[in-house]
């Protein structure tokens, strides 16, 4: 069993400690916080051992009635894989811990690229983080982009991908985040930071992003054009891109014209939290003309890179080849979403080279 602690229990922390617990080569040494707010409470209730995150204020804790089953340095120690998903900052600041105790650590998308070895995506980037000390899995939206443009790659080639990143505002529990009644051009200046991060995925990859910031809390949404190297019919890339078990063409049967009701399906079928863990793409925009295809995706930053995270820890560990290591983690968490007006789906892991 891979031992792994998360350190940091908010947004991302709760969701990745979720998901190790239901991998059946994992088992959840703890999480670690920084106070005792009703995340911390969340995780006594599920039963996982908790950890001071900044030891001198381990008596917060106790003085709230929690008991602790030490601080962050004991996690690490107990630890064959450390989780970071503390806020964006915070774990390139870690990272001397985790070297202290020769304990590996996956980082998320938050902090710059040179926080770790190398950038991590499932689908495109798994074979580079295996055995790798540090490892960084990329941003929700860039997680995204790597999980569509990997598949059409690899069958028609890609000249070249614009897209443009309408963003949510902030989390649901972002008070503090914005616009409250704005649309605001995020940042300015072309391009985003989206497209040199997906270029730590696909170094030779031509990319132009711009990003969007819009008073929402539920998903992002993309506009996507790529020019590919071919000139399939539009049918051929649904086929193509239904196949890919992170990926979901939402069907114009459901009716389902934006994220609110994207996430209402989610509860629907009972996702845990309304979680969509998979790219989800409007079948009806898939079209090409010529080499040019145009579609828009949806992505839940809440969620879409926590089945990420479970498949680094595996590289790292080395314990799993990729095709292997994914459909063990959409088994066991149920990525794979289908829409009954199709029928199941054979949901295909790529194999490996």
């Amino acid at each position: 069993m891979i031992k792994v602690g998360v350190n940091g229990y908010g947004t991302i922390g709760k969701r990745v400690a979720d998901a190790v617990r239901a991998q059946p080569d994992m088992t959840l040494v703890g999480v670690a916080k920084t106070r005792p707010n009703y995340e911390a409470e969340a995780a006594v209730r599920k039963g996982y051992p908790l950890y001071a995150a900044i030891p001198e204020r381990s008596d917060r804790f106790r003085r709230a009635g929690i008991d602790l089953a030490g601080e962050v340095d004991d996690l690490v120690i107990g630890s064959d894989v450390i989780v970071d998903t503390t806020p964006s900052g915070i774990g390139a600041e870690n990272r001397a811990l985790y070297e202290q105790y020769d304990t590996p650590a996956i980082f998320q998308g938050g902090e710059s690229a040179d926080v770790a070895d190398v950038s991590f995506n499932a689908r495109a980037s798994y074979e580079a983080a295996e055995g790798a000390d540090f490892v960084r899995v990329v941003s929700c939206n860039t997680t995204g982009l790597s999980r569509l443009l990997a598949p059409l790659r690899e069958e028609y080639g890609v000249e070249k991908a614009r897209v443009t990143l309408i963003r949510r505002g902030g989390d649901p529990g972002q008070v503090d985040r914005g616009p409250i009644n704005d649309i605001l051009p995020d940042p300015v200046t072309v391009p985003s930071h989206h497209g040199p991060d997906v270029n730590t995925i696909f170094p030779d990859l031509d990319i132009d992003t711009v990003g969007v910031k819009v008073p929402a809390t539920l998903m992002h949404l993309h506009s996507v054009n790529v020019t590919l190297g071919e000139s399939p019919d539009a049918d051929d890339v649904k086929a193509l891109l239904d196949a890919e078990s992170r990926l979901f063409l939402v069907p114009d049967e459901a009716r389902i014209d934006g994220t609110g009701k994207l996430k209402e399906f989610a509860m629907d079928t009972g996702r845990p939290r309304g979680d969509l863990w998979e790219n989800c793409i409007w079948e009806e925009s898939i079209s090409t003309v010529g080499d040019d295809l145009y579609l828009f995706q949806s992505i839940h930053q809440e969620s879409d890179v926590i089945p990420e995270n479970v498949d680094a820890i595996r590289a790292i560990a080395g314990r799993e080849s990729r095709a292997d290591s994914m459909a063990t983690t959409d088994e066991r968490l149920g990525v794979g979403l289908e829409s009954l007006f199709r029928g199941p789906r054979q949901r295909v892991v790529p194999a490996d080279d």
